[in-house]
């Protein structure tokens, strides 16, 4: 009965570290590639980098609109952009005029 007893002590004691072991790598696991773990961490930061680059980018273009509004405006009118705009708006162009497109401001837009 001694070495019964002996077994079952020692199996005892064995289920308890084995059981704290799983529960160890049940917990690593999770808080490695859990819903909220360590590569989802990392992956929302990239997409938060990408947000801020996108919204800078929007930022930007906000301000070069402002600013040709600002020219528009009957306080300061800026005769060549108001010239501009009435001409590309109503495809208009004199006898003695030409016009250069450049592609490389379409293709800019378009990416954006």
């Amino acid at each position: 009965m001694g070495i019964w007893s002996y077994i079952v002590n020692k199996s005892k004691s064995s289920a308890v570290i084995v059981g704290l072991m799983l529960l160890c790598a049940y917990f690593s696991y999770f808080a490695i590639r859990g819903d909220r773990g360590l590569f989802k961490y990392m992956y929302l930061q990239e997409k938060v980098a990408e947000a801020e680059k996108l919204n800078n980018n929007y930022n930007r273009k906000k301000d070069e609109l402002e600013q040709k509004v600002k020219l528009l405006s009957s306080n300061s009118l800026d005769l060549d952009l108001l010239d501009e705009r009435a001409r590309a708006v109503l495809n208009v162009i004199g006898d003695n005029e030409f016009i250069i497109i450049d592609d490389e401001d379409e293709s800019d837009e378009e990416l954006n």
